[in-house]
């Protein structure tokens, strides 16, 4: 039996080698994975024209190169929005979706609270760049949640682009939005993640609002976790075998 084609996209921050360099030896060697890194660092500088449909295009253009027609789909954070783009715009391409802690989910019917979380992202990618990815990493925790440590030493090269990346990528989420109808047209399995000491007024809202329009939607909440120690990267094996499971009864799927 052939590998499961499954590609997998990181947040805004990390590479894709390092956020899933952890969880695809858990998921054995049944499963062929794509770590790939997001279109906005693909040039030195994002494109005056960047939006969601250039993150589209990048994963397409990668599947059609390995001659995969259809793929499951892993994505985290503003990978996760990405993710959610794709099998709104291509559904047929995807066999089932893992969303772990999408940073977006469109412009519909959104709650006053998660109406402030995006008036607080404006104001957060005004600032500096040395205070932006701090304030960054605070905004996405539950109120009270311990903020994680910088990394002991200097920041490493890529660094350096990340500041320019979550600007334009919360531009791209500002000038675009999902159908929510293509969505509820989606019958694949959805998987997704939450950590319980992220802040809820982004990730809990989302995950309630793409509950009520997903036919087939699991929501699994990680009790120790938060959007900056993700299952991905904390509890490989976890996340591993939720995966597994989900692969499995999307494979028993027809069509």
């Amino acid at each position: 039996m052939p590998a499961l084609p499954v590609i997998m996209l990181p947040g805004i921050i990390l590479p894709a080698g390092l956020a899933y360099g952890a969880l695809i030896p858990a998921l054995g060697v049944d499963v062929e994975a794509l770590a790939k890194d997001l279109e906005v660092y693909a040039t030195s500088e994002p494109p005056a024209d960047y939006g969601l449909d250039t993150e589209v295009a990048g994963v397409l253009g990668e599947a059609d190169a390995r001659g995969w027609e259809r793929f499951h789909l892993v994505g985290y954070s503003g990978g996760g929005a990405v993710s959610l783009a794709l099998a709104s715009a291509r559904p047929e391409r995807v066999a089932s979706l893992a969303l772990l802690e999408p940073a977006w989910a469109g412009r519909w019917d959104l709650s006053p609270a998660e109406q402030a979380v995006w008036v607080e992202y404006n104001r957060l990618a005004a600032l500096p760049p040395d205070q932006l990815i701090p304030a960054f990493v605070r905004f996405g925790l539950r109120p009270g949640a311990e903020v994680p440590a910088p990394p002991p030493g200097d920041p490493p090269p890529w660094m350096a682009s990340r500041p320019g990346g979550i600007r334009a990528i919360v531009r791209a989420f500002e000038q675009g939005d999902l159908d929510r109808e293509s969505l509820r047209r989606f019958d694949r399995p959805v998987y997704f993640a939450l950590g319980a000491l992220s802040n809820p007024d982004q990730y809990e809202e989302i995950a309630t609002r793409l509950g009520s329009v997903f036919p087939d939607f699991e929501l699994e909440v990680y009790e120790k976790r938060h959007h900056f120690d993700p299952p991905h990267r904390i509890e490989p094996e976890r996340l591993a075998e939720s995966l597994q499971a989900h692969w499995r009864r999307a494979e028993r799927r027809p069509g």
